[in-house]
């Protein structure tokens, strides 16, 4: 088992990873370790304990803007927020059940794997919210980029690099993330009854429609039974979703319209405060749908008009999955497959053509073995993949921040 090391600030960071390139030592880097089942497994010499980087050291509410350590809790900074009635608006997913861990996770975390929820279709990813960062490359050396405010200048955007490196790039010690107001009235319309292909067009329709919609789901007949919110756990239907937010008078003008326009499709509901933010989280955090812990996990970007046909060959094997994102984002769950389902559902993405781009596949949770032998993350095209291998050149050249997370090379 690895030896942990624990810098007690950036500085001690930036000395013991100058020291590991010096002496070709790899190092994990650790936050919370709530992702810990995320990417591929990695055999390192040291394991780089940061959650000693913690602490807000600046929140101006009136400025939307809030600067952490790095490994400050998630659920410390979202309680800090709602006492403002402001939010972290790209909506980070819990996947402790997923993992079945119970350590918290982190700032730097989320932002590292670029996590986000149900609003992504409206407020973008974690990384349209990172304004600025502090952090140390794998050569040891400490640098900042961004700021306290959104700029257009020149030079490399770092905040949007670093989003989604699952610190293969560089241990972040301290961000700058915008934050916005709280919604102050939330409603979310149910539709039952519409297969899938239904669902996406019904999900379509009320995207390109002027109700501003903040959130689209459909959950299949067996997915939705199992939700915690009676009046979908209790449909005997598959329900299809759709979140309204914002002032109350417009909430309920937009709602009202969302129901008119569906009820000619089908039977209509209608969920208010509590139901709707346990519904949108069971949405998020993936577990509460797809319970099976035995089975693997994968989450699917595809375009939402192909949706469907993806979701069925992807599925010809068994298993089962919802939708999100207005079809955008598919979750499966594929069980006893050797390989985990992956000719499967890479084979969905591309079809006939192995050359095709219709989106990308990523293994969320499977065992260490399975992780070990496939692609975790989409392989990136012959280009991509030089161009990724010439970045983490330039910020750690000798290999040794999180080797092999991503890909078997880095």
């Amino acid at each position: 088992m690895a030896e942990t090391l624990k810098p007690r600030d950036a500085a001690q960071v930036a000395e013991l990873l100058t020291w590991a390139g010096a002496e070709d030592k790899t190092v994990e880097l650790v936050g919370g370790g709530s992702k810990a089942g995320l990417g591929r497994p990695m055999d390192t010499d040291y394991r780089l304990d940061l959650s000693a980087l913690d602490g807000v050291s600046l929140y101006e509410p009136e400025e939307l803007v809030l600067r952490a350590g790095a490994a400050t809790p998630l659920g410390q900074i979202q309680a800090m927020l709602a006492q403002q009635r402001q939010q972290l608006a790209f909506e980070p997913p819990d996947f402790g059940d997923l993992y079945q861990n119970l350590q918290e996770q982190t700032i730097g975390g989320v932002l590292s794997a670029n996590l986000a929820g149900p609003r992504r279709i409206k407020a973008g990813a974690a990384r349209d919210h990172f304004l600025g960062l502090e952090a140390v490359s794998g050569r040891g050396q400490a640098f900042k980029s961004g700021g306290r405010v959104v700029k257009n200048v020149t030079g490399y955007d770092l905040c949007k690099l670093m989003a989604g490196s699952f610190g293969t790039l560089a241990a972040l010690t301290e961000v700058t993330v915008k934050v916005l107001p709280a919604a102050e009235k939330v409603r979310t319309v149910l539709l039952f009854g519409q297969d899938d292909a239904a669902a996406i067009l019904a999900m379509s329709q009320a995207a390109a429609s002027p109700h501003e919609i903040s959130a689209l789901a459909h959950l299949p007949g067996p997915i939705a039974a199992r939700s915690a919110v009676s009046y979908v756990g209790g449909a005997g239907a598959a329900v299809t979703a759709v979140r309204i937010e914002g002032p109350e008078p417009s909430v309920l003008h937009r709602t009202a319209a969302l129901r008119r326009q569906w009820g000619t499709l089908g039977a209509v509901e209608e969920l208010h405060g509590h139901n709707s933010a346990a519904l949108w989280r069971e949405i998020a955090n993936v577990a509460p749908l797809l319970p099976d812990a035995e089975a693997a996990i994968w989450k699917l970007s595809a375009t939402p008009s192909l949706g469907a046909g993806i979701m069925a060959a992807a599925l010809a094997s068994g298993g089962e999955g919802y939708y999100d994102w207005a079809g955008g984002l598919l979750w499966l769950s594929i069980p006893g497959q050797d390989d985990g389902g992956a000719a499967l559902v890479r084979g969905a993405l591309t079809g006939t053509d192995a050359r095709a781009d219709t989106g990308h596949a990523t293994l969320m949770r499977g065992p260490a073995a399975l992780r070990e032998r496939i692609d975790v993350f989409q392989p990136g095209a012959p280009a991509l993949a030089a161009l990724s291998a010439r970045i983490k050149d330039s910020f750690d050249p000798r290999r040794i921040l999180n080797p092999g997370r991503m890909y078997g090379a880095y």
